[in-house]
């Protein structure tokens, strides 16, 4: 039986901006846009490095020259070498698995405050060489110099066309498809037309657009200086388009299933992004004995992780979603807001279809109430992934940021951050704003 964990406050937090891979931010490793978050994070906190017990990171990509990516983000930004740090996946939420690995560290005392994030650099996920490739380099390594002659008959213009990481690593190995060819599953499963995926991809970009010119990123974003991008400093998102349209998402070909029946494209997906989010936390008991007066942002109360079937994972959250409820008693219409990250317009909108729908509770869980209504004015109030962008190991941590502010904003209590998960799984957690 799990055991019942005291709730977090959550300090502060603070992120990079996101930028599309290939672009602005793409001379910058991920432990570098992790430094960024994490000392933006403690600023406004009011904290220095030195107040820091701990730290862990979601990473999905990893970074050649920092396989233990937190522990090289901590040093970078001055956490004194005596406070130990560790790195997290689990693919999409690993930002929110830091949090839950923070969680269980905090609440077992090894440590009184914990700096817990995501970051990624998908620019820089390397390239791979193919297997004979890489038989024929060290071959070619260790040979003389006549050893090295008879190689260069060996030699094939096709070494040279190296493998990318990336595209590996969002390839499921278990069911064989991609993730957006999962994607196009629950679209067809659950009757998702074109246009309902354009129209829920442009509104991402509509709320983000109007989020970022009523000032409300400005306070969650902390710029990276020229000095570091090596050009120019990036200071807002750059994903969100202020002119998108519907006609001009309507005219993007399907990427993912080009048969004539595909519906997901590069329009109504997510982009590849970079970028890093961090959060500042305690527990309430240790928050209130050492800084009572201090302000909080916000807290945790909650988490739920769930497995589904790998081909249909964008599913991920109804599964997470309805365990949470039911291990804390709560209905979906107890939330205030709601974020589920866009991974896709397809998904995101299977799982208010899967929610709502009597025969899902009846297949998956033989109960035959559905989880409720998700609302689409609850729903992502300031934009999603399809306009911010999803770096992998960041966007769990984001969504908690960006929810907890959100509700501060508009006055409001309770909110529930929720992702899907390459692989088959979803997380889940409840937030408030009130102290429990």
């Amino acid at each position: 039986m799990a055991v019942a964990l005291e709730p977090l406050a959550v300090l502060a937090g603070a992120r990079t901006p996101f930028a599309k891979a290939f672009t602005a931010l793409a001379q910058v490793p991920a432990d570098q846009l992790g430094r960024i978050a994490l000392l933006g994070a403690l600023q406004k906190a009011g904290l220095t490095p030195a107040d820091v017990g701990e730290v862990v990171f979601g990473n999905v990509g990893g970074q050649p020259d920092a396989s233990n990516l937190g522990r090289v983000i901590a040093l970078r930004a001055g956490v004194p070498y005596d406070r130990v740090a560790h790195t997290v996946n689990r693919n999409c939420a690993s930002g929110m698995e830091a949090i839950i690995a923070a969680w269980h560290i905090l609440c077992e005392g090894r440590a009184e405050l914990v700096v817990a994030g995501g970051t990624e650099s998908m620019s820089n996920i390397p390239f791979l060489w193919s297997r004979r490739a890489k038989d024929w380099f060290v071959q070619w390594g260790r040979a003389g110099w006549w050893g090295k002659l008879r190689l260069l008959t060996r030699w094939r213009p096709s070494f040279l066309r190296p493998i990318p990481a990336l595209e590996l690593g969002l390839t499921d190995p278990v069911c064989g498809l991609n993730m957006g060819q999962t994607a196009e599953i629950l679209a067809k499963e659950f009757g998702i037309s074109r246009e309902e995926q354009d129209r829920f991809a442009l509104l991402s970009h509509q709320r983000a657009t109007e989020a970022w010119k009523r000032g409300f990123f400005q306070d969650e974003v902390v710029p990276v200086p020229a000095e570091v991008t090596g050009a120019q400093a990036v200071e807002r998102d750059l994903g969100p388009r202020p002119q998108q349209t519907l006609e001009a998402l309507a005219k993007l070909p399907p990427i993912f299933d080009r048969s004539g029946q595909g519906t997901v494209t590069a329009g109504n997906s997510c982009p590849i992004t970079d970028g890093a989010a961090a959060l500042v936390l305690m527990t309430v008991a240790q928050q209130r004995q050492r800084w009572p007066d201090r302000p909080v942002l916000g807290y945790i109360r909650g988490y739920a992780l769930a497995g589904c079937e790998p081909r249909r994972m964008g599913l991920g959250p109804v599964f997470a979603i309805r365990k949470l409820l039911r291990t804390h008693g709560l209905r979906l219409s107890d939330f205030d807001l709601i974020e589920i990250n866009e991974a896709f317009a397809a998904q995101v909108l299977a799982c208010r279809r899967a929610m709502a729908s009597p025969d899902f509770a009846r297949q998956h869980w033989q109960e035959d109430q559905p989880l409720g209504e998700l609302e689409l004015e609850k729903l992502n109030v300031n934009g999603g992934a399809i306009a911010l962008g999803h770096p992998v190991g960041t966007s769990g941590a984001r969504l908690v940021l960006t929810l907890l502010r959100a509700l501060r904003e508009r006055g409001l209590r309770r909110g529930l951050a929720a992702l899907c998960v390459g692989g088959g799984q979803g997380a889940a957690m409840w937030v408030e704003t009130e102290q429990p």
